[in-house]
């Protein structure tokens, strides 16, 4: 029983550091990379997405060659047959990225979004099957899991918190500053600060 309970706890670490970690952090590389303006910057983000991914695939494949060599996989539970697809897919995906379009072509847009819709589905169906896992690691063992989903919660929201931040970084950095349209003179009409113009309109009367 101690062996199995070990192995039940390895098959959750590769799991949540691969579906719960190392796929959200490989997102989260993409999205910074997008709003990179440096091409030395979006290189080195790139193969951290890269390296991180394949991370994430061999740690899940563990976990699967885990459960398959010391489990009962009758598939009876949402559990593994989530898992089960979710390897399938999970396969899918790096073979989709390798057979990248160049840009400029066609092909790219729809490369480009399903690419990214597979890549998000299959990261929020994994962190949703860790927690289906924890529930059934409660259910065969009687310990209590509410300190590891708690964390787990607490990860997550982080994540998602960062690629919200990500996506308006730029925008909320913009917002003390003018635009350079209303900084720059015109031959009709110069733009002055407002307390200037004020002054302006007390010398002109």
């Amino acid at each position: 029983m101690p062996k199995k309970s070990f192995q039940l706890k390895l098959h959750a670490l590769f799991h949540w550091s691969s579906f719960g970690f190392l796929m959200p952090v490989g997102i989260l590389l993409v999205r910074m990379s997008s709003k990179s303006k440096s091409g030395r910057c979006i290189r080195v983000l790139f193969y951290c997405h890269v390296i991180s991914q394949i991370a994430a695939v061999l740690l899940a494949t563990g976990g699967v060659a885990l459960s398959v060599m010391n489990f009962e996989n009758s598939f009876s539970n949402s559990h593994q047959r989530v898992g089960l697809a979710l390897y399938g897919f999970m396969w899918l995906q790096p073979l989709i990225g390798f057979f990248r379009p160049e840009r400029g072509v066609k092909a790219r847009s729809l490369w480009y979004f399903s690419h990214w819709l597979l890549g998000v589905t299959v990261c929020a169906t994994g962190i949703a099957n860790v927690y289906t896992g924890l529930r059934t690691y409660h259910e065969r063992t009687t310990k209590s899991v509410s300190l590891w989903t708690g964390l787990l919660t607490v990860e997550v929201s982080i994540l998602a918190f960062l690629y919200l931040l990500i996506d308006r970084w730029s925008y909320m950095m913009k917002q003390g500053h003018l635009p350079v349209e209303q900084l720059r003179p015109t031959d009709n009409h110069r733009t002055y600060p407002t307390t200037l113009r004020k002054e302006l309109g007390m010398v002109q009367e």
